[in-house]
């Protein structure tokens, strides 16, 4: 009986095994891939072509939603993950490689990183697509830090990034938005579109 038992008992064990790492193996493929940016993927902040904006770029997927939102400047795309009015299940958010760009003009149509793996440039003087202060990610820390000697700012993960830095329209740090296209002042209307934002 023991030894007829035993057989039957290790089938079992493996075939546990084998379940398990398939729900894994689903987990893993539940997540969104990041998509390429085309001529027809507008920023969701400008509605604007999002192809005709220089410098790094934020898409965030949204639970129930085919495609993503696309955001014209990394900050923004953070500042909407961060907003308390911001109340959908957020599946993905990628932004741009910086690491693999050509340069800012040209960051590519699928450069993409997950948002929380990358290293970020806060407080540079390289103004966003949208004119305003930016946060640069990289997947290379050396990268981060050779962009950093060249343009200002400090190196930082994700997490390392307070709200008010995303939140607010102030400067990212004291060489932040030298070559700003935008007055960098007014919190309120930054503030006020990012809240319509949310509730579209």
């Amino acid at each position: 009986m023991n030894i007829r038992s035993k057989p039957a008992s290790w089938l079992m064990v493996v075939a546990g095994i084998l379940i398990l790492s398939g729900c894994q193996d689903q987990a893993k493929d539940d997540i969104p891939h990041p998509v390429a940016m085309t001529e027809e993927a507008v920023g969701h902040f400008c509605q604007m072509n999002i192809l005709e904006h220089a410098g790094p770029k934020a898409q965030i997927h949204l639970d129930g939603l085919p495609y993503p939102l696309f955001f014209s400047q990394v900050r923004d795309g953070v500042a909407y993950e961060r907003m308390p009015e911001q109340n959908y299940k957020i599946r993905a958010i990628y932004v741009t490689d910086m690491s693999k760009a050509a340069d800012w003009n040209n960051v590519g149509q699928e450069n993409w990183i997950p948002a929380t793996s990358a290293y970020y440039v806060v407080g540079s003087s390289k103004a966003g697509g949208m004119g305003s202060p930016e946060l640069v990610p990289f997947s290379s820390q050396e990268d981060a830090k050779a962009f950093a000697l060249q343009y200002g700012g400090q190196i930082m993960m994700l997490g390392d990034v307070s709200d008010d830095l995303v939140l607010s329209n102030a400067t990212l740090g004291p060489s932040a938005g030298t070559d700003a296209k935008a007055p960098l002042s007014d919190d309120d209307d930054y503030r006020s579109r990012l809240e319509k934002l949310s509730k579209k």
